[in-house]
């Protein structure tokens, strides 16, 4: 967990039940390498989720989230029109990325989720290793559930190729993407 923050609370001891993402408070990242020497990141701001957790029998607890692709934001609008166009997304004619759940274990705070991810028309497995960062009572009566993660994927094995060789060797956008996940979620009512 990061440092430096004021510590989580818990405000409930069993989290079990069912959750829509708060977007507004939530973070879908990424981080790329660019011409080998530098960290690019980015995030898409628009997406929706839902959540079902089973403390009690993980298994049984389920997530799916869909994300609007041409909401990606890198800081470079010429980056992100790249990023829209053919050459990586293909925003005209793949515009959602799917994650839906196919199996969930966990130990303590920590959590795996392993799903299927679909990205333009190619759809793989992949775990995202969760910690559940707290749970709180708002101040509009809401509850929330707290989790942080991150995975690295190889873009390539989606069909994300488009790249550059650099004179001096290696490629302008590394194939390793690590993605983060900063979600909090609001138990319906």
């Amino acid at each position: 967990m990061t440092t430096g923050f004021d510590a989580p609370t818990t405000a409930i001891d069993d989290i079990s039940g069912d959750y829509t993402l708060d977007v507004s408070h939530s973070r879908l990242g990424f981080v790329a390498r660019h011409a080998m020497v530098t960290k690019v990141r980015g995030q898409f701001g628009a997406f929706t989720g839902t959540a079902t957790i089973d403390a009690a029998t993980p298994s049984s607890s389920k997530v799916d989230l869909s994300i609007d692709v041409a909401s990606i934001e890198t800081g470079s609008a010429d980056r992100d029109g790249h990023l829209k166009s053919a050459d990586f997304f293909d925003v005209e004619t793949y515009p959602t990325i799917t994650f839906t759940s196919t199996d969930v274990k966990r130990d303590g705070d920590d959590w795996a989720v392993t799903g299927d991810l679909t990205i333009k028309d190619v759809t793989k497995p992949v775990t995202i290793e969760f910690e559940q960062t707290g749970s709180a009572v708002d101040p509009f009566g809401n509850t929330r559930v707290g989790f942080e993660g991150e995975t690295t994927i190889n873009r390539k094995d989606w069909g994300l190729t488009w790249n550059a060789a650099l004179e001096t060797g290696g490629v302008l956008v590394s194939e390793k993407i690590k993605l983060e996940f900063d979600v909090s979620a609001i138990k319906n009512a």
